[in-house]
């Protein structure tokens, strides 16, 4: 297939990455710095997305831009019945869902997004164990460290109008999808977020704590003040007596460990884990041979719902951070 990666930027050399390990033919890039795009003269380079796409005859674009972007592209590449890959989050305004299923329901293309660790052996593991059983408590962490330096890297981190948010939106949306991905989609969610540090140099949340109310109630907490990354973790507890602790590379049932990932090998920061290959590779799979792929516009948006309700919760009741 005639593959193009629009933004190559930390994730977006991950899925070059991956690309170049597979057999498709990565035909453009783009991104709007020349001097990111001189570093890969051997295939053609684009500083307008449009143009790439309309000159290109692509089978699949991956977007692989900031978080306020995704929209547009998302759009437009639908729109010329593209198939796209979109990093997360799958949007940032709860008025561009409506717009992106629309876009995906009218389109040839198929839309995909990355939550690649529903592609962990971990979490594959516990998704089909639980298919016929009860959970009855459950609870998600993830107690992560980004400092002043990590935020200075790129202009629109930190930002609401460019990032969306804060560690709900970008850091512990993978945590926060797989709680609803075994729990299933909440009917309601209440919770508070904060800024503990960095308040003269953020605008978004840091820390976040949320109680999701549907068929599997469950809990959530999440910041970004921890004196390093720690492993993220799920707990559950079964109807049966069986409690459970997921971690990214390991899973234990009642102190038992009965699945474990090798992690010493990932592509881009250790935090994004092994599954984007996995994940692309399932995508394309689903191209060639006509097929839904699992994570798509009305899966991906799911976990977006959860976060925004709390955004727009929050401010509603004129609280700032």
């Amino acid at each position: 297939m005639r593959i193009g990666i629009i933004g190559l930027g930390t994730i977006g050399k991950v899925h070059k990455e991956v690309i170049d390990s597979l057999s498709e033919d990565l035909v453009a890039i783009c991104d709007n710095n020349p001097n990111v795009l001189s570093k890969y003269s051997k295939i053609k380079g684009y500083l307008d997305y449009q143009q790439m796409i309309d000159k290109e005859n692509l089978d699949v674009v991956h977007i692989c831009t900031p978080h306020y972007l995704h929209t547009e592209m998302i759009l437009y590449a639908l729109n010329k019945n593209l198939n796209v890959l979109c990093e997360k989050p799958l949007c940032i305004k709860m008025e561009d869902i409506p717009l992106i299923l629309e876009a995906e329901k009218n389109s040839l293309g198929k839309l995909g997004v990355c939550h690649q660790n529903r592609y962990n052996n971990v979490n594959m593991y516990l998704n089909k164990y639980l298919e016929d059983k009860s959970i009855i408590s459950a609870h998600g962490e993830v107690i992560w460290c980004r400092r002043e330096s990590y935020y200075a890297q790129a202009e629109w981190r930190g930002k609401v109008t460019t990032e969306g948010g804060g560690v709900l939106i970008n850091q512990a949306l993978h945590t926060l999808d797989l709680m609803q991905w075994f729990c299933g989609e909440p009917q309601s969610v209440d919770g508070v977020i904060s800024r503990l540090l960095l308040s003269e140099k953020i605008e978004v949340e840091d820390t976040a704590m949320l109680y999701c109310n549907g068929k599997t109630p469950f809990s959530f907490f999440a910041t970004n003040t921890g004196g390093s990354d720690l492993p993220t973790e799920v707990k559950l507890y079964l109807s049966n007596g069986e409690y459970i602790v997921a971690y990214p590379d390991r899973l234990f049932i009642n102190n038992k460990l009965v699945t474990q990932e090798n992690m010493s090998v990932v592509l881009g920061k250790c935090c994004y884990g092994n599954g984007h290959e996995k994940l692309i590779l399932d995508f394309y799979d689903c191209i060639k041979n006509n097929k839904p792929f699992a994570i798509d516009g009305n899966e991906a948006c799911k976990v977006i719902k959860i976060i925004l309700q709390i955004y727009r919760k929050f401010f509603k009741k004129g609280e700032q951070l």
